[in-house]
């Protein structure tokens, strides 16, 4: 096991990251900007290191300075958390060529997993159902043309660097596609640097489901089941739930076995996340993470099992701690992901934090890394914290989170917690009834 892990992100999954070292009796080193000195994480770490001024690409994106500070506490591991360097190929490769492990997977399947294209053709190989469409990469209109004939409109061009929604387009048309095309390969030049695109099939009503997987890189693979992600806003994820409202029990246990077979013949090590479009009882790969997710609670909360123990356990060469028959589905779980926004504009609204205030009670969870008199920096992500609650069923989990919702005060900010209230009284929502296109239909009526 490591002796010293350091921690290189911020905010509430740094000290999600810090809590589980703290159990497993590692010692822990955060890296942290001038802007976030009075961290929480930052506070209880064992050790800290300043490594820069606010702007990411000074600090949390500096690799030369994280491994600076590994060298300088003598940190044998890091981990990425999400975001900044979780998905960092080249980053992996310096800290391997330090010495340093990675808690996460090799450089090269985070290379092969980071382009979309890639990641389409390995997903085939593997057994893993995709969304039909080119084979690569797509420059000429002629060529865009004949795909999107063949596999029929509407469809969507997306950049194979992408992410976020940045770089995608729909046509519905032939007369569409040529201004998506190009349209879509200015913004993924200008997003990510890399202008190739390629085309897919538009499903007009799927669900966004996630298999949660994990591979011991050394030929064995699990699943942790699945998670709806559907309710988004410009394609970010807003509430997550586990199990998924729309899948039974079959369906959940076929796509979690071909996600777990594909990530053991991948030889794949650490915590992944296989993302699908489900539409009419049908799987569609779009992309896979690799790297620990946003809403990991949500799993964790029905299965009892801790996965960032489990990635820890892995990177240190341990091997996975359970057998897929070990690995049961208890009840329900949706998160909710609260963010310093305006709850109608979604602007964000950085400053002070004059009250905070969580729920509490059986089956509550919250994930943050804020507290009363903590100033939001304007610098990163809005994310202030993450509202998990769990119930034996999902009527009793929404009951639960109703109340918590209710009991939940951040004052001194606007916050998009008034949002959540309204979306928990919603019949659709209470039924379990929605895609990926629900909640900007929802917003666009409120407007």
């Amino acid at each position: 096991m490591f002796q010293k892990i350091l921690i290189a992100n911020r905010g509430e999954i740094a000290l999600r990251v810090l809590r589980a070292c703290k159990e497993l009796g590692i010692q822990t080193v955060v890296v942290h900007s001038t802007a976030d000195s009075d961290a929480m994480h930052v506070r209880l770490a064992d050790e800290s290191v300043c490594i820069g001024p606010p702007p990411s690409r000074e600090s949390y994106l500096n690799i030369h300075q994280i491994v600076a500070a590994c060298e300088i506490t003598g940190a044998d591991a890091v981990h990425p958390g999400y975001g900044f360097l979780s998905e960092n190929a080249k980053f992996a490769d310096i800290l391997a060529a330090h010495n340093i492990t990675f808690i996460g997977p090799s450089g090269d399947h985070i290379r092969i997993m980071g382009d979309k294209i890639e990641a389409k053709r390995t997903a085939k190989r593997l057994g893993i159902p995709v969304v039909p469409g080119s084979d690569g990469a797509i420059s000429e209109e002629k060529e865009a043309k004949r795909v999107a004939a063949e596999i029929g409109y509407p469809v969507i061009i997306k950049a194979s660097a992408g992410g976020g929604g940045r770089g995608m387009k729909v046509a519905h048309t032939e007369a569409d596609l040529e201004v998506a095309l190009q349209t879509a390969k200015s913004e993924a030049g200008a997003a990510f640097g890399d202008d190739a695109v390629y085309i897919e099939k538009y499903l007009e009503k799927p669900r966004h489901i996630e298999v949660q997987v994990f591979g011991d890189g050394a030929g064995r693979g699990v699943h942790f089941g699945e998670r709806d992600c559907s309710l988004q806003r410009r394609h970010q994820k807003v509430w997550e739930e586990a199990n998924s409202p729309a899948l039974n029990a079959e369906e959940r246990s076929r796509i979690g076995g071909i996600c777990a077979r594909a990530i053991a013949d991948l030889g794949y090590s650490g915590a992944g996340t296989i993302e699908f479009l489900y539409e009419n009882g049908e799987f569609y790969f779009i992309e896979m993470n690799t790297r620990l997710q946003v809403e990991h609670p949500v799993t964790e909360a029905i299965t009892g099992i801790d996965l960032v123990h489990e990635q820890i356990r892995v990177a240190s060469g341990g091997g996975l701690s359970v057998r897929q028959e070990d690995i049961k589905f208890n009840g329900h779980a949706i998160e909710c992901r609260i963010n310093a926004e305006d709850p109608r504009t979604f602007t964000p609204s950085p400053g002070t934090i004059t009250h905070f205030h969580t729920p509490g009670g059986l089956g509550i969870r919250v994930d943050s890394g804020v507290y009363s008199g903590y100033k939001i920096p304007p610098y990163y992500d809005s994310l202030i914290g993450k509202l998990i609650v769990h119930g034996r069923n999902r009527v009793e989990c929404m009951m639960r989170l109703r109340r918590a919702l209710d009991e939940f005060v951040v004052d001194g900010i606007k916050t998009t917690l008034p949002l959540f209230r309204d979306l928990v009284g919603n019949p659709d929502i209470a039924n379990g009834d929605y895609d990926i296109h629900w909640l900007e239909k929802y917003l666009a009526k409120g407007e």
